[in-house]
């Protein structure tokens, strides 16, 4: 079907009452628009930007080298065109993309007559310009991470003008990821989308992968990944220049151990019915269940180093418990689970990782760390914004290399990672903890914990970047790419619907709480808000349980009468949900034949308040985001409704409201697509 203009009417229901208005759809060709963001994550050290562009036309890829990364490299930039403009990069061309190092004469002297430099390990020289694109490491590595650089300044009309100086302020730059059997699904973007943000490796939760110890001791648990995708993990990780550092949580945290009931006898607190902590004296502990478990990950990861957790192992459990526990005091059962278990690695040619907190508290600081192994790499988690990381250098001073491990909240990757430089650490980790089954809620209920590799790997790899602008939108395009593309449709003219003005300056618009706690900033007409255009003119607020909202309809009814691919709602709610998912209204999508599909609208997955930023779901796609006249942060987003039935001309969307403290709040609507 063509598009075209037109008019519609529309009917508004009111509760108990109906009410007819005009309503006007207009036809635009770039209803949906995803472009390149333009902005370079991580932000190099060294970078100016001109106004050309290298067209597409005649453009082939050349390799200087063999190093694996050079043919990784390769790899990523022709998936890169491919997903993004549906074109393939061929190897030969009238004008070249270049990879390769230093240790070719030529690339070296290009770079040097380009007046940049390709210098440190992991450092690279990119310049992009009319003769061509050059990516040039200092090293294999460089350049693979070079080209990821190069993959941000493609756009549908060819590559950025750039030129480039580039290397990471630290050396070792982490991101955890889980094993569960949920890990291809996840893992196999998540993989790829960390190695394009530089990341050199995985801590790999690794507590209930179904280990043969596991299996035959009958503590297996089913949805623990398996010994076969454990390994595919780690190759793949691999393949994409990330160093697994499998982590198996020991001496406390362990209740994978007893699952099932199983091993009972070797929990260290005989009373305790959920056990955090194994018993230390009792052989057992180490030749039935830890030794194997430990060999077994050393065989499947063929890691560089194992994390072995020791970390809040009193928090739960009594710990010592057993009277021949008591009498060697917890110091000494602590070191000597430590240095068991890293002999053991030792012998095997493997590092050992532990947290900080308990080796290195402030009761014991003084002491145990000094019966420890120097050769322990302790990763230091702090998860408070700021700047006070002050262990950091102490427990570095104290002859260790560490780590720092930070965690999702604003702020306090970017406040770490300077710290971590500052003091020389080995590098950083950026924390997930999303629960042992919970692979999937890195995209839909703990969102914010990917959003935050986004800011973590920019301040790892450029402690002086500062922060990401739209990180969220970065995730987004960077786990699920897209193509770059424009899809034609229709704005909805939603002015005869409106309830509530988006400004108010006599307490009678949006929530009634005057000038200084509005939307005004949310621009009003046809603009673009994230990849979707909307016609803003008010809000169709619904009805809601709070005194502001309690005289708005009920129901608002939408007359379309199109076909579409797909309905953008950039909607919100006046205030916040009582719990995360709870059902707060919905959408009833009516079709000429009559049939009907209702789209609820879960708080948190589907919609939030303007005023609750934190990006729990990337189902609703980041769309505007701002201040209120008071500096309030505030947001809203777009959920882009898939239609299940294209084929079928959309008669109404009736918009429903639960009336509860959280009242959906329409502020636009476009049909995506002509349907089939």
């Amino acid at each position: 079907m063509q598009l075209h203009n037109t008019l519609l009417g529309t009917v508004l229901l009111l509760t108990g009452a109906a009410q007819a208005a005009p309503l006007q759809l207009s036809p635009i060709p770039d209803a949906r628009a995803l472009a390149p963001l333009g902005t370079l994550v991580p932000a190099p050290k060294q970078a100016s930007f001109s106004a050309g562009i290298l067209p597409l036309t005649g453009l082939g890829v050349l390799v200087v080298g063999t190093a694996p990364e050079l043919g990784w490299a390769m790899r990523d930039l022709r998936a890169e065109w491919k997903t993004r403009l549906g074109a393939e990069l061929p190897d030969a061309g009238k004008v070249m993309v270049t990879v390769g190092t230093v240790a070719d004469a030529g690339l070296a002297a290009k770079v040097k007559a380009a007046g940049l430099t390709a210098t440190g390990a992991e450092g690279y020289a990119l310049w992009v310009e009319v003769g061509g694109a050059y990516v040039v490491g200092a090293d294999a590595r460089g350049a693979y991470l070079g080209a990821q650089t190069l993959r941000q300044l493609l756009t549908p009309g060819g590559l950025k003008f750039a030129r480039i100086s580039d290397a990471p302020a630290l050396s070792q730059r982490v991101a955890m990821i889980y094993l569960d059997q949920y890990s291809a699904a996840v893992n196999d973007k998540l993989i790829p989308m960390l190695a394009a943000l530089k990341y050199n490796r995985v801590l790999v939760m690794s507590n209930y992968v179904q280990w043969d110890t596991a299996k035959a001791g009958g503590f297996s648990h089913p949805g623990g990944a398996s010994k076969a995708e454990a390994a595919r993990v780690a190759a793949l990780a691999r393949s994409y220049g990330l160093e697994p550092i499998p982590l198996i949580e020991t001496l406390g945290h362990v209740g994978w151990m007893f699952h099932g009931g199983q091993n009972m006898d070797l929990r260290q607190d005989t009373e305790s019915q959920n056990p955090w902590a194994y018993d230390t004296l009792n052989p057992a502990t180490y030749t039935r269940v830890i030794l194997p478990i430990l060999k077994e990950a050393v065989d499947v990861f063929k890691p560089k180093v194992i994390h072995i957790g020791h970390d809040e192992v009193r928090n739960r459990d009594r710990f010592p418990a057993r009277e021949n526990g008591k009498a060697l005091g917890f110091e000494k059962l602590f070191v000597d689970d430590v240095l068991k278990l890293h002999g053991f690695l030792r012998e095997r040619g493997v590092g050992t990782m532990i947290w900080h907190d308990t080796a290195f508290a402030d009761s014991v600081i003084g002491t145990l760390p000094a019966k420890l192994p120097k050769d322990l790499q302790v990763a230091y988690w702090n998860y408070a914004p700021g700047n006070s990381f002050g262990l950091l250098g102490r427990i570095k001073a104290l002859g260790f290399p560490v780590l720092g491990a930070s965690w999702a909240e604003v702020g306090n990757a970017e406040g770490f990672a300077k710290s971590a430089a500052q003091v020389g650490a080995s590098g950083m980790i950026q924390t997930r903890w999303t629960g042992y089954f919970g692979n999937p809620s890195i995209w839909d209920g703990a969102a914010e914990q990917g959003v935050a590799f986004v800011r973590a790997a920019n301040s790892f790899w450029n402690p002086a970047a500062g922060s990401v602008p739209n990180a969220e939108g970065v995730y987004r395009a960077s786990y699920g790419p897209e193509a770059y593309r424009a899809t034609p449709g229709m704005v909805v003219n939603l002015a005869p619907l409106v309830t509530r003005s988006l400004t108010d300056n006599d307490e009678k618009g949006w929530i009634l709480k005057g000038a200084d706690i509005d939307l005004r900033n949310l621009k009003t007409g046809v603009n673009r808000f994230g990849a979707y255009k909307f016609n803003v003119s008010g809000a169709v607020m619904l009805k809601g349980s709070r005194p502001a909202a309690k005289d708005l309809p009920e129901r608002v009814t939408v007359e379309l009468g199109r076909k579409a691919d797909s309905i953008a709602f950039l909607h919100t709610t006046g205030w916040p949900a009582a719990t995360a998912r709870e059902v707060i209204g919905r959408y009833e999508v009516r079709y000429a034949d009559g049939s009907l599909i209702n789209q609820p609208l879960e708080y948190g997955r589907h919609i939030r308040a303007w005023t609750d930023t934190l990006t729990t779901s990337m189902i609703p796609a980041p769309a505007w985001a701002g201040k209120t006249k008071d500096g309030l942060d505030v947001a809203v987003p777009v959920l882009d409704w898939v239609n299940p039935k294209p084929d079928k001309v959309i008669s109404s969307v009736t918009l429903i409201s639960e009336g509860k403290n959280a009242n959906l709040t329409l502020i636009g609507l476009t049909l995506i697509g002509e349907g089939k």
